[in-house]
């Protein structure tokens, strides 16, 4: 049995059917949980702000502008 994070729900969670580094959803708050210890269960939130990141990440292509604002640019200095 553990406790999610955000919303303190007791989750029927069975020591020998998960494993570490699995993720758990809340029942009542849809908040995911990473597994990181197996005995006893224990869970920790797994935050939206690292989701953002990694795909800000993801999406920067080391250009200061997008191509529409170096398109914009060019038009002016004509």
């Amino acid at each position: 049995m553990v406790r999610c994070p955000k919303c303190a729900t007791e989750i029927d969670v069975d020591e020998d059917e998960v494993e570490e580094g699995e993720i758990l959803a809340c029942p009542e708050c849809e908040t995911e949980m990473e597994v990181v210890q197996i005995h006893p269960v224990k869970v920790n939130a797994i935050s939206d702000d690292d989701d953002e990141e990694e795909e800000d990440e993801e999406s920067d292509d080391g250009d200061e502008f997008d191509d529409d604002e170096e398109e914009e640019d060019d038009k002016e200095s004509v």
